[in-house]
Parts: structure tokens; sequence; C-alpha cells
């Protein structure tokens, strides 16, 4: 099945709430190289973006926040999933990595909400 087609089910199926699961690790290690071929494809445009976009610190800011307010939501939500996996007794093994995940995630919140004190400290410093 093409990506353009199985993006589009894809995207069709997440309206109603519904999500494929993989059973086969090989499906799984298909999707994530995808994923990341993706995602390192349009990391080139983003850098070359910012470099024309980012002329100061204050510019950086948006960015910074849009990305902690993206990730903070994703790691509440594994958060929840995590519960989920606890009060179902899932695996052991899911559990921990679940449990890694969210104490990472919420470290980048931390993190990305100092860059975006940064930001407002340098400029403030600037003095412009």
């Amino acid at each position: 099945m093409s990506l353009a087609r199985r993006s589009l089910m894809e995207a069709a199926a997440a309206r109603f709430g519904w999500r494929r699961a993989y059973s086969d690790t090989t499906q799984v290690d298909a999707l994530l190289t995808e994923q990341t071929e993706t995602a390192y494809n349009e990391a080139a445009d983003h850098a070359a973006l910012a470099t024309v976009k980012n002329t100061d610190v204050l510019a950086v800011q948006p960015g910074v926040l849009d990305a902690r307010g993206r990730i903070l939501a994703d790691v509440l939500y594994l958060e929840g999933v995590l519960t989920g996996a606890r009060n179902r007794n899932l695996a052991p093994e899911l559990i921990e990595r679940l449990e890694d995940i969210v104490n990472h995630g919420h470290e980048m919140t931390v993190l990305l909400a100092d860059t975006v004190r940064a930001t407002a400290a340098a400029h403030a410093h600037s003095g412009t």
C-alpha cells in the first residue's frame, strides 16, 4: 500500500479515535524508519527557515513555546497511558519504558521553559 494511501486511511481512522496497533516488529521497525526519515527530511527545511527567521533572541521564543506546549500535552497523554498500563498490570518492561518516557518528557518541558525564560532574560539584558 502506498504511503499516501496509508496516511489517508490512518488520518481518517484517527478522526474516529481509531489507532492501528502493530503486532509484528518488522512492521514497527518499518514505521519507525519511515517516521525518522520524514522528520529528518523536514528538519532541513526547518533549519533553513530558522536561520532566516531567528534574527534575535525574541524571534526564537514563540517556536520554543509552541514545542513545549506540544511536548507537555504529549507527556500528559503518555502519563495517562502509563496509569492505564499500571492499572491493567501490563508487562513490567512496558511500564518501565513508559515511566522513562514520562520522566524524560517532564524534564524536557522544564528545559524548554528555562529556554523561554532565557530568551526574555537575554532580551532584557541587551536593553532592546
